[in-house]
């Protein structure tokens, strides 16, 4: 690609920064030449940051959620309640659903949801984790699918649970939100009283 720009630390910066998502050249354009303007602390501060991101951020080996520790703060609280499962496509969910404060169960972050057309199948995705661990653990007793109420979440869903019927041990109550959510959203973008709701009044699940 030939340079766009005179400097080629601009174009440099340019080119890694229209790398995120949503972000076009015009943008990181922008985004850089803020930074230019700022103190050279708050960029070094912002750089910093990033690094100590990637390099001391983990993903707990229990639940996959993000963590700065081998196990994740809601992993490792005693007070929450080691019955319920919350089965969830991203670290994003997690966090919307803590903010509900409606549900103090422990979760399981898949990593995406069964999606052929995009190459996702099952093997990319933490399913086999998940129902091994259900397996190891007869302390679960209620496993929530809090999945987006799309056709890839519903099949995502439907893998789970016949997975699960599979299980030596008694199969555990599986559940899955209450349709307040609207079909076809993202979980990420529904509001936190609507959310909270539907895991309240969640549903039994059915393979139907």
């Amino acid at each position: 690609m030939e340079q766009e720009y005179e400097s080629q630390l601009l174009e440099n910066a340019v080119t890694e920064l229209s790398r995120l998502p949503g972000v076009g050249r015009k943008t990181a354009l922008r985004l850089a030449l803020y930074l230019l303007r700022r103190d050279l602390g708050e960029s070094l501060a912002l750089g910093n940051a990033i690094i100590d991101l990637r390099r001391n951020i983990k993903y707990c080996r229990s639940c996959h959620n993000i963590s700065e520790q081998d196990v994740c703060p809601i992993c490792s609280d005693e007070s929450r309640d080691r019955s319920t499962v919350c089965v969830v496509e991203t670290v994003r969910d997690v966090l919307s659903v803590e903010r509900t404060a409606s549900f103090r169960g422990l979760y399981h972050v898949l990593g995406g949801v069964i999606s052929p057309i995009d190459g996702i199948g099952p093997g990319s995705l933490e399913i086999d984790s998940l129902v091994q661990r259900v397996a190891a653990d007869d302390t679960v007793q209620e496993v929530i699918f809090a999945l987006s109420p799309t056709m890839e979440g519903d099949t995502t869903a439907y893998y789970i649970f016949r997975k699960l019927s599979e299980l030596d041990r008694p199969m555990p109550a599986v559940t899955r939100l209450a349709r307040g959510v609207a079909v076809g959203n993202e979980l990420e973008y529904t509001d936190e009283l609507t959310l909270g709701r539907s895991i309240v009044d969640r549903q039994p699940f059915t393979s139907i």
